[in-house]
């Protein structure tokens, strides 16, 4: 059958998050590198939508695409990775130095791919820096504030919503990665992981490999954010939401809905699978043909 029951899922999650913790600096840097692009024009397909369309969520039905081509290729996506490699460390299957080698090196290849993307996709939209007047260079600009100094304005409880909406936004991205794993076929992959996307992409939640194209595109354009408007008011609080959303409400949460679950039902299996020893201590033997004990 093509659909994967949660059991087997989760088994693949811990799998899956094993391998990847195996690869080289190498292949964590590309992989994170073309991620980090294709996310970064998914995002910027989605606006243009939204804008010429007046309707936000023909942009939060267009997104997913990126999404998709990320895990259909087995690229890495590190907000996808935060639900799965805690499991295998969990499960002593990988090194929790190796979890966070990971993390930091598919970060790297984000910001290298997200700033490629948002140099090209500058200069395209500004025909080489000449010209300043197409819609999307504001909305980028606007964006980029929106997601930084719009929360600092808030003061404290800005940095609450920021990491609340992060938090939100994994546990989203996260169940993405994980209903990938549902189905056998291509199509139904495609379908299960464009769910979770669609929701958190078309509520505004904060995701940090998007950010790190969204905001310093906008600081390239001319947006009133400096470095650190950048990192502290949305870089790191984000990325720390969405490890929160990642590992806890998905990584956790079906971990412990069905790992211990399958864990009692193959002990069970194996108790009542086991023939009973007769105890001669209590049973007589029988003579045969006399029906009496000997």
């Amino acid at each position: 059958m093509d659909y994967v029951k949660p059991a087997e899922v989760l088994e693949s999650m811990i799998e899956t998050g094993m391998n990847k913790a195996r690869l080289t600096i190498l292949q964590m840097l590309v992989k994170g590198f073309l991620a980090g692009a294709i996310l970064a024009c998914a995002t910027t397909l989605a606006f243009t939508a939204t804008a010429q369309t007046s309707l936000g969520i023909v942009g939060a039905l267009i997104f997913p695409v990126g999404f998709v081509i990320i895990i259909l290729l087995g690229l890495e996506l590190v907000t996808g990775s935060f639900a799965l490699i805690p499991l295998a460390v969990l499960e002593r299957k990988t090194t929790f130095s190796r979890m966070l080698a990971n993390f930091g090196w598919v970060i790297l290849g984000h910001l290298l791919g997200c700033a490629v993307y948002a140099i090209l996709y500058g200069l395209t939209i500004t025909k080489m820096g000449s010209d300043m007047s197409h819609p999307m260079v504001q909305t980028l600009i606007q964006a980029s504030e929106s997601k930084t100094i719009g929360y600092a304005s808030m003061g404290l409880p800005g940095m609450g919503l920021v990491v609340i909406k992060a938090v939100l936004c994994n546990w989203m991205v996260t169940l993405g990665a994980v209903m990938a794993l549902t189905s056998r076929s291509t199509t139904g992959k495609i379908v299960a992981m464009w769910l979770p996307i669609l929701i958190f992409f078309g509520q505004g939640f904060e995701h940090a490999v998007v950010n790190m194209f969204v905001i310093p595109a906008g600081m390239m354009l001319g947006a009133d954010v400096s470095l650190s408007d950048w990192w502290l008011w949305n870089q790191l609080p984000v990325l720390g939401g969405n490890f929160i959303g990642g590992v806890l409400f998905t990584g956790l949460g079906l971990y412990i809905s069905y790992k211990r679950k399958a864990a009692f039902g193959s002990s069970l299996a194996t108790v009542r699978s086991t023939p009973e020893v007769p105890d001669h201590r209590t049973t007589s033997a029988v003579a045969p043909g006399t029906g009496e004990g000997a």
